[in-house]
């Protein structure tokens, strides 16, 4: 089966793209003496995470508990999650991944910390917790300054264990250029090297200093203070990646194939990748760099200005595209379009290789009434 026999719209992956992706940032990881955990939910997919396995990756981090699930599954130790829990459901799923493996949770609030650990005391475990740290994104995380006073007050729980501190340079996805990202490197390094200086004054004991994000990543890595990062994007890539200078239009894997549907007027074309397929996301924190939804492969000056549901308006030169002529977008967020699919066809050339299934999106553990 080849692309031309696919029906639009449809996501695909240039394995070619894809392998270079996963090879030239583990690579790197390796080469400066550290660990990738990659971020899951990113693909959502147990195809794509043992493909992540077998490239190195030790541990993983996740975005939901059903990706902790996946990953026990498919039988990685060390699963970190991103984000604090508070509802005893949730708690419950964690006390059942730390029995399981090196779980780690990420808590930055102390009523989380004290739900967390009554419950693990209740169930007779201790669950492993990262504190996590503000490096600039201000959404999850202690300020710097009070990271040793929290850590010792939620040392007083018995349910739960301090095993280092994570942080998240998100705040990088507001740069419009390249030469901005340094700032956020800076941020993301100077702000572990100062947690890891009060740690150690303080006589606290630590064995993970956590980051990460794909813009950074490339620099963040040669510093002596972070131990363990945690790209996600890295394995696709995408529009923001590349207003950003990581990526080339030929490092981007994952591509919407879509038709040109009419040509209403003139210098204005209606695609079939719309909202429902390419998302709407101009990055976490969209800025004027991104212009349109998606960039158009081998149609530089195209602009995608508009999306409603199931389809996408095009401004163009009148002469850019004929009326069933199939085209590639690059999206704007590669991580939402992975997440608004279940089938991903995965190609080398024309050539389709296999479907890689996204088996680990929404609410995948359904809850059964009784």
């Amino acid at each position: 089966m080849y692309l031309k026999d696919l029906p639009t719209p449809s996501v695909i992956l240039d394995l070619d793209s894809f392998e270079n992706n996963i090879k030239r940032f583990h690579d790197l990881a390796k080469n400066n003496g550290k660990e990738i955990w990659p971020m899951v939910k990113t693909h959502k997919s147990k195809e794509i995470l043992k493909i992540q396995k077998d490239a190195g990756a030790k541990g993983v981090l996740c975005g939901t508990l059903d990706e902790c699930e996946a990953a026990s599954e498919i039988g990685f130790d060390s699963i970190m999650y991103a984000y604090p829990v508070s509802d005893s459901h949730a708690i419950d799923r964690v006390i059942e991944l730390t029995k399981n493996n090196n779980f780690i949770i990420r808590i930055d609030d102390i009523k989380a910390a004290e739900l967390i650990s009554n419950q693990a005391k209740a169930a007779g475990v201790v669950i492993n917790y990262t504190a996590i740290v503000d490096s600039g994104l201000h959404r999850f995380g202690i300020p710097k300054e009070k990271i040793v006073e929290f850590v010792k007050k939620a040392n007083s729980y018995d349910g739960i264990k301090f095993v280092g501190i994570s942080t998240h340079p998100g705040h990088v996805y507001s740069a419009t250029k390249h030469s901005e990202v340094q700032k956020y490197v800076e941020d993301e390094i100077n702000t572990i090297t100062f947690v890891k200086n009060e740690l150690e004054k303080n006589g606290i004991e630590y064995e993970l200093l956590t980051s990460g994000s794909t813009p950074t990543f490339l620099e963040a890595v040669k510093s002596d203070s972070i131990g363990v990062f945690h790209p996600g994007n890295y394995i696709f890539l995408d529009a923001i990646q590349m207003s950003l200078g990581v990526a080339t239009e030929e490092d981007c894997a994952l591509r919407v194939l879509a038709s040109v549907l009419s040509n209403p007027r003139d210098g204005e074309f209606i695609t079939d990748a719309g909202a429902k397929c390419l998302g709407l996301d101009k990055g976490a924190h969209g800025n004027a760099s991104i212009v349109g939804h998606g960039k158009v492969v081998g149609h530089e000056g195209v602009i995608i200005e508009s999306l409603s549901e199931e389809v996408g308006k095009m401004k163009a030169d009148e002469k850019a595209f004929e009326v069933s002529d199939r085209i590639q977008i690059i999206p704007n967020h590669s991580c939402s379009v992975a997440n608004l699919t279940d089938y991903i066809y995965a190609h080398r050339g024309e050539k389709i290789e296999r479907v890689i299934e996204v088996d680990v999106r929404g609410n995948s553990k359904k809850v059964e009434i009784s």
